[in-house]
């Protein structure tokens, strides 16, 4: 059994830990918000930029679709891009993610094709490193940046615009996880290039409309759709940042009460332990003074 001044050492040591979980729950609620409005206002824009390249794709002939946008035409070799987060305390947030691009990466494995792995996060490409680390042809480091921008979502989409012009791959597969509410966060997968096939929308409806594109509707469409891909990737990683916020301050609540109940537990043992010493003590001086 523990000695009182060992139960009193590991008591103090878990009341400095919950003092530092409460301190990074508050710290985690206070950026969720900013995070969360942020992830929503980027939403918005990413489905006004999708929205835009579908109606310009129906006025487009396929002599005008940019290679980013209708694809090399094989299915041969696909690119995986795993968004997760550079730091860790924050649940199963980044095992999940993982998991999702585990097993899509997997089914893609059992079909026969060639995948490779780029990995955006510390968390994520230390996971991914066990059982996929020769498909891991690139790793972004986004810990110098401190937060995220559009520079940094740039600098990725710039990456993977390189390798799809190096005929490294096929199709491109964006894994990260929608944040929708804090208690709710599933990973999903976003194909960037090609662009997903549209409906094609009845051009009767818009004969009353006459669109001039300048210079040209080929040129307006090369450059959109490799902006797209920077907005949709910044937009990932938008969502990812809130849906970590989140993570971690559910985590650190759980953390935090945990220690509370552990507290709670251990100081009862303590009480107890401490009158059973007292009660012998006393016991002691009663028996000498008597045999006196």
């Amino acid at each position: 059994m523990a000695s009182l001044k060992d139960l009193r050492n590991r008591i103090a040591s878990i009341e400095v830990t919950r003092k530092m979980t409460k301190a990074m729950q508050m710290v985690a609620a206070a950026k969720l918000r900013h995070a969360q409005e942020t992830a929503s206002s980027a939403r918005h824009y990413s489905q006004k930029m999708a929205d835009i390249l579908e109606n310009i794709s129906v006025d487009a002939v396929s002599e005008d679709m940019s290679c980013l946008m209708a694809g090399t035409g094989k299915n041969d070799t696909h690119l995986v891009v795993v968004c997760t987060s550079e730091r860790g305390l924050c649940g199963g947030f980044n095992m999940q993610i993982a998991r999702v691009a585990r097993d899509f990466i997997g089914l893609r494995l059992t079909e026969g094709k060639i995948v490779k792995i780029l990995t955006v996060g510390k968390k994520g490409a230390d996971i991914l490193k066990r059982d996929f680390n020769d498909l891991i042809i690139d790793h972004v480091d986004l810990r110098a940046a401190g937060k995220v921008d559009f520079a940094s979502a740039s600098a990725i989409a710039s990456k993977v615009i390189a390798h799809f012009n190096a005929d490294l791959f096929d199709v491109c597969t964006l894994v990260y996880s929608e944040f929708k509410s804090v208690t709710n966060r599933p990973p999903v997968c976003l194909q960037l290039i090609p662009l997903p096939a549209t409906p094609v929308r009845d051009r009767s409806m818009n004969t009353t409309v006459s669109v001039v594109y300048e210079p040209d509707i080929a040129s307006v469409l090369d450059e959109l759709v490799s902006k797209n891909v920077s907005v949709q990737i910044f937009r990932a990683l938008l969502e990812n940042a809130a849906g970590e916020m989140s993570a971690r301050m559910s985590a650190m609540d759980n953390a935090t009460r945990n220690a509370g109940e552990m507290i709670h537990k251990l100081s009862i043992v303590y009480n107890r332990q401490r009158q059973t010493q007292i009660t012998t003590d006393l016991i002691e001086i009663i028996a000498g003074a008597e045999a006196l």
